[in-house]
This record gives C-alpha cells, structure tokens and sequence, in this order.
C-alpha cells in the first residue's frame, strides 16, 4: 500500500481566546459596577421616603397612596408623611416602619397585601383563577372539536351519491346541456 502522509496541524489560535476572556471579564466588571450603582441609590434617605411613600395607602378615604396623596386639605398625609420621615431618621428598616404604620392604622394602611399567612391567598388566587379559566377553555375546546370528528358521515355520503344520480339523469334525458 502507500505510505501514511500526516499533515501538520495548525496550533489553536489563543488570542482569539484572550479576546473573548477579555470582553467576558469587562461584562462582568461593567454588572458589578451598574449593580454597585443601584444599590448606592436605594439607600438615600428621599427614595427610601418615595419608596416606602409608594407602599402606604392614605387614611382620608381617599384611595390614593400616601405619597401621591392630592387631597385638598387632607387631615391625614401630612401627619403620615412626617411621622414616615422621622421613623426613616430614627434609622428603623423598611419592614419595622410598614409594620408599625400596619399596627397603628391597621392593615388597610399596606397598599399591598403581606406574603405572609391568610394574605398569602390575595397573591396566590389571580393566578390559581387565571390556570383554572386557560385549563377550562381548553378542556371545553376539545370537547367541541373531539364531536365533529365523531359525527356519522354516511347520511352526507348517501345523500350526496342521490342526489348526484338524479342530476345525471335529468342531464340524460335532456341530452346534456
């Protein structure tokens, strides 16, 4: 037979790997820094303010959240928003503020329900509802379209051929068009 030629291989370009290294590394540290960033932010005291402003209801009955509160001469924001600045002064976290407002004016203060026991069910029943009503449809959806294709097709097909044999007879005895 002949003789088994090998070709020398071409070596693996590295730097085409250093690039990518590189250009992975500088992604992370531009994340690093925009998260660094965010959560410089979120700890200023007229955000947390804004923040914890945007979590309370007003106790005026006027349905708005206690931060955008536009009720003239509203007896209650004002006395909220003063003792919400002074706890956030007082250094007291996001969770002991909330859950001193929900002791002094009562859950319906929260502009959103808590994750926590019965007011679990307030987050969890849109989605349970939402599941159930797709799930329905769809059950209902193939049992309509499963009736069709069950339907007896033979009437159709036996009248269709009578009808079809009268036609041709009638262009029999007239001797076509």
């Amino acid at each position: 037979m002949g003789t088994l030629v090998q070709f020398p291989q071409r070596p693996k370009p590295k730097s085409r790997f250093r690039r990518a290294n590189f250009w992975l590394k500088a992604a992370q540290a531009l994340a690093l820094a925009v998260a660094v960033c965010f959560s410089l932010g979120a700890t200023d005291a007229s955000s947390r303010f804004t923040d914890l402003g945007h979590r309370m209801m007003c106790t005026c009955s006027c349905a708005q959240l206690l931060g955008e509160c536009n009720h003239v001469g509203c007896p209650e924001s004002g006395r909220m928003r003063d003792e919400l600045s002074a706890a956030i002064a007082g250094g007291s976290t996001d969770k002991q503020i909330l859950d001193s407002f929900a002791a002094k004016y009562g859950a319906t203060v929260l502009a959103a329900p808590t994750t926590e026991g019965f007011n679990l069910v307030a987050w969890i029943a849109p989605f349970a509802v939402f599941a159930a009503a797709l799930l329905g449809t769809i059950l209902l959806v193939r049992h309509w379209s499963g009736g069709r294709s069950q339907l007896d097709t033979e009437p159709a097909d036996c009248e269709l051929a009578s009808l079809r044999n009268r036609i041709r007879r009638a262009a029999g005895e007239d001797g076509g068009y």
